[in-house]
């Protein structure tokens, strides 16, 4: 079960920076062109990112893509080959130069927590402050942020998992670096805590206006903490954006299949602005875009629709029927598994008062706001209209 929260709630906030935005808030945290290796070896490859000050951000990706030695080289703690990190306008790192760790005033939140056992609470959050006239102070306001001010004398393992956590937090906060990384800090813990954990990390950083980077390869700490996530592959962002633009608009095939459920399902372009497929006909109300390239597809055009299983709604009316092949219970809903009579699949979200048996057949519409179509491999070469 998840801890009472001390802390206030705060709702994750998704909103892209655009141009105008940028310019009245300029980046705290710049990447420029970084590339990174180990040896001879290139694990990141002229990667770009930029943060504005108060911003919280999130390179997600699945293990080996980059990510935290991305997060490694912000920290100090891995050279830049080519290309410059710099915080405020000023370079931490870069071929040239390079500011040891600590003298960057950059917070890290380890995955283990990396907490000392022979220390107490209060001492584990001194310990970045030794020597500043304050720190009893410092250590105080921590834990009273945080809702650990009850326990400063206990040591961590006289703590929960979630409790051991937010001293890490504590402090990483303490000295008030002018950047926070998190590197997967919540991996350790359950679900049902990870996600109670996320909103509080969120509500924290969002009041005190920290500046964090966060690595993660659960999209749903991404979204519950960050504005914005960058989603990783081999070393390069695929796509910059908030997380309901990377759920509805994924800029290519991998973005779409590693954020959130969904299948493809194949369909020809009709009169521009519709596209023929085994469920019917989808109708758009502007003409259908090959996703990855923007181009216009010309009738005639095979593409592969990506449907999310909020786009498959359950109607006993339809004449449009699929057998349900597997089911999951998640509370308010099921995530149903379905098969077209083409052997083709679908998920879709179903209100949880719809049992349906496996190898039943129930009936079956698309309720979709947007077309997501990329160019189907193989199809036939017609040329897609800027």
């Amino acid at each position: 079960m998840a801890e009472p929260s001390k802390l206030p709630t705060m709702e994750a906030t998704v909103a892209r920076t655009s141009a105008p935005h940028a310019e009245a808030n300029p980046a705290w945290l710049r990447l420029d062109g970084v590339t990174l290796a180990y040896g001879s070896k290139v694990v990141v490859a002229g990667l770009d990112l930029t943060l504005a000050r108060g911003q919280i951000g999130c390179l997600l990706g699945p293990s080996g893509c980059g990510k935290t030695t991305v997060l490694r080289a912000i920290a100090g703690f891995e050279p830049v080959v080519a290309g410059s990190v710099q915080l405020d306008g000023h370079v931490l790192s870069s071929r040239e130069a390079h500011l040891p760790p600590e003298q960057r005033r950059v917070g890290m939140m380890f995955q283990d927590q990396a907490l000392f056992p022979h220390l107490t609470v209060a001492d584990n959050v001194a310990f970045g402050l030794r020597g500043a006239a304050h720190a009893r102070e410092r250590v105080a306001q921590m834990l009273d942020t945080v809702g650990l001010g009850h326990a400063a004398r206990r040591f961590p393992h006289e703590l929960s998992g979630g409790q051991q956590q937010r001293v890490a937090l504590a402090r990483a906060l303490a000295p008030a670096p002018r950047l926070l990384l998190l590197d997967e800090p919540f991996s350790s813990l359950d679900v049902e805590l990870r996600e109670h954990l996320g909103a509080e990390v969120r509500a924290l950083l969002a009041r005190s206006g920290i500046t964090a980077l966060l690595v993660t390869h659960d999209q749903h700490e991404a979204f519950a903490i960050a504005d914005e996530i960058g989603v990783m592959r081999d070393g390069r962002i695929e796509q910059w954006d908030s997380a309901y633009r990377l759920y509805h608009q994924p800029a290519n095939r991998f973005v779409a299949d590693f954020v959130g459920h969904g299948v493809f399902l194949p369909g020809t372009v009709i009169d521009g602005s519709r596209v023929q497929m085994e469920l019917g006909v989808l109708e758009s109300a502007q003409p259908v875009r090959c996703t990855e390239h923007g181009d216009v597809c010309p009738s005639g055009c095979q593409v592969d629709v990506l449907l999310r299983p909020d786009d498959v709604v359950h109607d006993d009316a339809s004449r449009v029927t699929a057998q349900v092949l597997a089911k999951a219970f998640r509370g308010a809903e099921f995530l149903y598994t379905l098969r077209l009579p083409s052997g083709a699949k679908v998920l879709s979200l179903v209100p949880s008062h719809h049992d349906h048996a496996i190898g039943e057949r129930i009936g079956i519409r698309l309720e979709i706001d947007h077309v997501v179509a990329y160019k189907r491999d193989g199809g036939p070469d017609l040329a897609c209209n800027t």
